[in-house]
């Protein structure tokens, strides 16, 4: 029987792929090494292991201090935890984990969209306190004939539309260019905020996007508007967030990413006009099966010199 490939997993991700590949390799779990002991780590396996899995979140940057490496595979799909460029200057390969998260991220994308439309955690809170019991809970807004404008209409955001376009929502969007799609393109995201009732982010994070959504931004959305957010939370101005939420600049909003997670800022918590959710959007254990399954699957490609499944930039 043929020894097992070496492999090095960066970081700690889904427990049961992390079992799944020691099986399949012999895994080498830089994360569990203390600070000092990493470069030992990658010092023995110079030339043996051309491997690495990662979460697509963050990537120990002395994993490039590993010559032989050749891929990285990293489970998520967003990959702005990995420096891209530096892969690409060492001829390194990188993997996601595309698409079979859509429908999962889409569906919490909906949710928050009826959760802060709706007011339904306030209406829950409402109801425990006993309230009902002295007063009804305010009428809230209806959906149907809101304009939903989607910041970043890629595959999540159009399995989004899917599900909104029954609730009798309009779509309106903004991407770099428009696309050969049925619905408002609008050329500034302040174009956009202007012309929607709820704003949602579907943007990857980076460089192109950190921030983008910024004080000017929400202040076009207005003081009936919503702002959902489920793609990163670096693409938008935290500060400026919480402010126009304070200063009912903005009605709401519905989070599953934040700038610095897990860390929440505690003014967010306090206020009862947003919904706060702890990054759950891929969170069902069906999505991040599949999601491991991509990382095994693009791991095999690579040992079996086939091509590989979920290329970053390819394909």
């Amino acid at each position: 029987m043929p020894d097992k490939q070496n492999l090095l997993v960066v970081n700690e991700f889904h427990p049961e792929t992390l079992e799944r590949l020691d099986a399949l390799y012999h895994t080498h779990h830089l994360w569990r090494c203390a600070e000092a002991e990493r470069p030992k780590l990658i010092k023995s396996l110079q030339g043996r292991c051309q491997a690495a899995a990662t979460g697509s979140w963050t990537c120990d940057p002395i994993v490039f201090e590993l010559e032989s490496l050749q891929i990285i595979a990293a489970f998520g799909v967003g990959v702005d935890g990995i420096d891209i460029d530096q892969a690409r200057q060492r001829n390194i390969r990188v993997t996601n984990t595309p698409d079979v998260l859509n429908d999962a991220v889409a569906d919490i994308a909906l949710a928050l969209i009826l959760s802060t439309t709706r007011k339904l955690l306030a209406a829950d809170r409402f109801l425990r306190r006993g309230d009902w019991l002295k007063t009804n809970f305010p009428p809230t807004r209806d959906l149907g004939g809101k304009t939903l404008g989607i910041v970043g209409l890629g595959r999540i955001g159009q399995a989004i539309v899917h599900r909104a376009l029954p609730f009798k929502l309009k779509i309106g969007y903004h991407n770099r260019s428009p696309k050969n799609l049925p619905y408002s393109y609008y050329p500034t995201l302040k174009d956009l905020a202007a012309h929607s009732d709820i704003l949602l982010s579907v943007l990857p994070g980076g460089e192109e996007t950190d921030r983008i959504i910024d004080a000017a931004v929400l202040e076009s959305l207005g003081p009936q508007g919503i702002f959902i957010n489920v793609g990163r939370g670096s693409c938008v101005d935290e500060h400026a967030l919480i402010q126009a939420l304070q200063t009912g600049q903005i009605a709401g909003a519905g989070l599953d990413v934040y700038e610095d997670e897990p860390n929440v800022p505690a003014v967010l918590m306090q206020m009862d006009n947003v919904v706060l959710l702890p990054h759950i959007g891929s969170g069902t254990v069906e999505t991040r099966r599949a999601m491991g399954d991509l990382v095994i699957e693009n791991l095999g490609a690579f040992f079996g010199g086939e091509g590989l499944v979920s290329e970053v930039g390819r394909g």
